[in-house]
């Protein structure tokens, strides 16, 4: 088992949160935890068992050969100045996991191309599978796509304004990826006839504060893929198992914000000439989404998204 490290600024110090402290003492050493069955998306329930010890913490400065840098936050954001290891690590070309407003996302810095290949191979990513990108704000978006339709006349609706009423919430919203996005992110994509030669990409703008606080202090969009279990297609939910399935492949930190629930986000296909869902998820079908009857020649166009 990868050994955890805990830091923040200059300072050596001991991070035990209140849940962390109550969850050591009355625990034994292993507890199965039992997940609901997610009847949408055919998630299956999974026993897992948490090992306290790993919410123990020292702490010198990071390196790769000192193991995983484990960081347990607040949920809401009260404590977000121990996220700064975190950001740091990442613009140094680190490989992690932090929350969004849906699941657990293994994520890196979109223009390290090093990071890039060692997410796909910690998860086992297929280069011809794309990824996705966590934004900031729909400035990250317009920069690293093309945007969202605004109307052209071609029969492409004006829907941009009604896009913004519902970001940022759980939704992937698969765009035409500009020039800006790395090669690394992208595939040629849809079967549509005007856009078969483009690369496309799912985008995020999670709701989430302790996201959303890493994002605001990156220099650009995350890399995103979800955690799921390495051998089957179920979510990951609980930060401590994942540390220890993931750290010996080479995860370098793990923020923790507890268990969450496994639902992921609705993808919708903006590249047609209507918004299209092609996997249901958290966010809602809206009025100006239209649904996908026969997703199975789809699945291939989805996202590793979050």
């Amino acid at each position: 088992m990868a050994e955890t490290k805990m830091y923040g600024g200059d300072t050596t110090f001991l991070l035990r949160s209140p849940a962390a402290t109550r969850r050591v003492a009355s625990l034994p050493s292993h507890v199965s935890f039992e997940t609901p069955k997610h009847t949408r998306l055919g998630v299956l329930a999974m026993a897992v068992k948490r090992s306290p010890k790993r919410l123990k913490y020292s702490a010198p400065k990071f390196t790769k050969e000192d193991g995983l840098v484990y960081v347990e936050v607040d949920p809401a954001g009260a404590d977000s100045w121990k996220l700064e290891p975190v950001v740091q690590l990442l613009k140094e070309g680190a490989v992690g996991v932090i929350p969004t407003d849906t699941v657990y996302a293994l994520v890196c810095h979109l223009k390290s191309h090093s990071a890039i290949e060692r997410l796909r191979r910690i998860k086992n990513i297929e280069p011809s599978k794309p990824l996705s990108i966590l934004c900031h704000s729909l400035r990250d978006i317009d920069i690293y796509t093309t945007g969202f339709p605004r109307g052209d006349g071609q029969g492409h609706a004006n829907i941009f304004r009604t896009v913004k009423h519902c970001l940022p919430g759980p939704y992937t919203f698969i765009l035409t990826a500009s020039k800006e996005l790395p090669k690394q992110c992208v595939r040629y994509g849809t079967a549509t006839a005007k856009y078969a030669s483009r690369k496309n990409v799912g985008v995020r703008l999670p709701d989430d504060a302790i996201c959303q606080a890493i994002l605001e202090k990156m220099d650009a969009p995350l890399i995103s893929t979800s955690v799921k279990w390495p051998k089957e297609n179920e979510w990951m939910i609980d930060p401590v198992v994942i540390a220890d399935i993931y750290g010996p492949e080479g995860l370098d930190f793990v923020v923790d914000v507890g268990v969450r629930v496994a639902d992921p986000s609705t993808v919708v296909d903006m590249t047609g000439t209507y918004p299209k869902i092609i996997r249901q998820g958290k966010g809602p079908k809206l009025h100006w989404m239209e649904d996908e009857s026969d997703l199975s020649a789809l699945e291939d166009l989805i996202p590793t998204a979050t």
